[in-house]
């Protein structure tokens, strides 16, 4: 029994073509009626005659036959067109009985199971799964695609005894790409695994491609997904300052009219952000008629986070209204820096006198600045003390050291690229497996931040009076610069996914290609040293700030 398939859809563009064929034709024809119907005689001669109508009785005869054909194309494009009509009519009357029965039988199976006997499976809505295919025939519906960033993209629906399964959909930024559905248990193919979503934010890792859907007896596996690339890391910035308010000062040493000065405590530190350190108290001042010494400042506190550290002490001064040596009180020195705050500066060195008697004097040595936190300046270092002499030597106290800069912040690394998503197995007995995906490139790691500079060296005490040599104090060394942020590491390339596996007749997919790993992001540039105080000498400047060290490159992902 032979059986004929109509398409209304080609029957009607069919005889649409043929009305405009014989449109042209026809159009031909009429201007062809001219020039070959009546033809004038080449000579008088009867010759000539017979042949002029000849010519013009064939061409006559043509524009007759020519109207007859005009007219069965006519009939055969209407007919065409009615005929076109009609099974479309006759379709359009089927549809609901059909669809009324169809529904019928999907029914039962549709209440108990949850899927149709007969029919293909709806697609899913954005990052929904896709439904599952009719339980004897029908295509598992696509996973649908993701687009909120962070949500997997739908899982494919599987197909029931004969049917190929769903697509996965693709991730959302960072997500993992939907699994494809398993094919027909008897026949079909397993559906291609949903692409990873990249990533979104700064370092964010890439989103893992889904495995390619399995095949049944007999069909191919599916693809699996291709992993996403990560993002590049952020590039370092040092801290800012945000200090708001001081921790308290030290305690000031004692005066002492008849000896040394005391000693002075130490500012408390900042322990809190935004806390900075409290100053170094003053040293505590010395007089006598002999021998006498000034009190040590105290040192600065550290600073808390955002916050520089205390400044340190002023140095107690030595008055000495007799004989014997005098020597002025150490400044303190100023405290470190917490992250993104300065180094305090060092406490000035105490002057030291003799009015009277015979002694060397001694001006207080200056405090030595405290070290910048992390992308912070180094604190200056404190001036030396003065000495004045009656009759003796004198020497002007040595200007303390500057602070070193602090380092640059370190970078983040690149965020890991995606894996790619393993193939379907192929057919358990004919089929191909599914081809793995390749693997998400790594991101590229951050840029360093620059250390900053360090402080500048005290100058050196000085020295005066009419009774002897007179030394200035030596000066202090410039703080060396902060080495630059260490850039951040390259992001893992994404592995490759594994080849689906073949069936008992059948090839292997090809596995997928592991991506590259990002590259490490560059250091930070050193800051500069601080310059050398005055004095007796010319303090060295500090030496410069390392560049930052470049950032290890990321691992390549490995082949499935």
């Amino acid at each position: 029994m032979s059986h004929v398939m109509a398409i209304p859809e080609l029957l009607a563009s069919t005889a649409t073509d043929l009305e405009r064929i014989g449109s042209r034709l026809s159009a031909v024809n009429a201007t062809a009626v001219g020039p070959t119907t009546v033809l004038v005689s080449a000579g008088s001669d009867e010759v000539s005659a017979a042949v002029a109508s000849l010519f013009s009785r064939h061409a006559q005869e043509y524009q007759a036959w020519s109207a007859r054909v005009s007219t069965f194309h006519a009939h055969f494009v209407q007919t065409l067109t009615t005929g076109a009509g009609m099974y479309h009519a006759a379709e359009a009357a089927n549809v609901s009985p059909l669809q009324q029965t169809l529904d019928v039988v999907n029914a039962p199976t549709q209440l108990l199971l949850g899927r149709p006997l007969i029919g293909n499976g709806a697609n899913g809505g954005p990052g929904q799964n896709g439904g599952n295919g009719g339980l004897l025939y029908g295509d598992g519906g696509n996973g649908g695609s993701s687009t909120t960033p962070g949500q997997p993209g739908g899982n494919g629906g599987a197909a029931g005894l004969v049917g190929n399964g769903g697509a996965g959909g693709a991730g959302g930024a960072g997500a993992n790409g939907g699994a494809g559905g398993n094919g027909g248990l008897f026949y079909g193919n397993g559906g291609a695994g949903g692409a990873g979503g990249a990533a979104s934010i700064v370092g964010g890792n890439g989103g893992n491609g889904g495995a390619g859907g399995n095949a049944g007896l007999w069909g191919d596996g599916g693809a699996g997904g291709a992993g996403a690339a990560g993002a590049t890391g952020a590039d370092a910035v040092n801290p800012g300052y945000h200090q708001v308010q001081r921790a308290p000062i030290g305690d000031p040493g004692h005066n002492n009219t008849n000896g040394n000065g005391g000693n002075a405590g130490d500012g408390d530190n900042g322990v809190n952000p935004g806390i900075g350190g409290g100053d170094g108290g003053p040293g505590g001042d010395g007089t006598a008629n002999g021998a006498v010494s000034g009190g040590a400042a105290g040192a600065g506190g550290a600073g808390g986070t955002f916050a520089s550290g205390g400044d340190g002490g002023v140095g107690g001064a030595a008055t000495n209204n007799g004989a014997g040596d005098t020597r002025g009180g150490a400044g303190g020195a100023g405290g470190a820096g917490g992250a993104g705050g300065a180094g305090g500066d060092g406490g000035t060195g105490g002057d030291a006198t003799t009015t009277t008697g015979i002694g060397t004097v001694f001006g207080g040595a200056g405090g030595t600045g405290g070290a910048g936190g992390v992308g912070a300046p180094g604190g200056t270092g404190g001036n030396g003390g003065a000495a004045t002499q009656a009759g003796g030597l004198a020497y002007g106290g040595d200007g303390g050291d500057g602070g070193p800069g602090g380092v640059g912040a370190s970078a983040a690394a690149g965020g890991a690229g995606g894996f790619g998503g393993a193939g379907g197995r192929g057919g358990l007995l004919f089929g191909t497996g599914g081809a793995g995906a390749v693997g998400g490139v790594g991101g590229n790691g951050g840029i360093g931040a620059n250390g900053s500079y360090g402080g500048d060296g005290g100058d050196g005490g000085a020295a005066g009076g009419t009774g002897g040599p007179l030394n200035t104090g030596l000066a202090g060394n410039g703080g060396d610069g902060g080495d630059g942020g260490a850039g951040g590491a390259g992001g893992a390339g994404g592995n490759g996914g594994a080849a689906g596996a073949a069936g008992l007749f059948g090839q292997s997919g090809s596995p997928g290609a592991g991506a590259a790993g990002g590259l490490g992001g560059s250091g930070g540039v050193g800051g500069t040293g601080g310059a050398g105080g005055i004095g007796l000498n010319l303090g060295n400047p500090g030496t410069p700030g390392s560049q930052g060290a470049t950032g290890a490159n990321g691992q390549h992902g490995l082949d499935g």
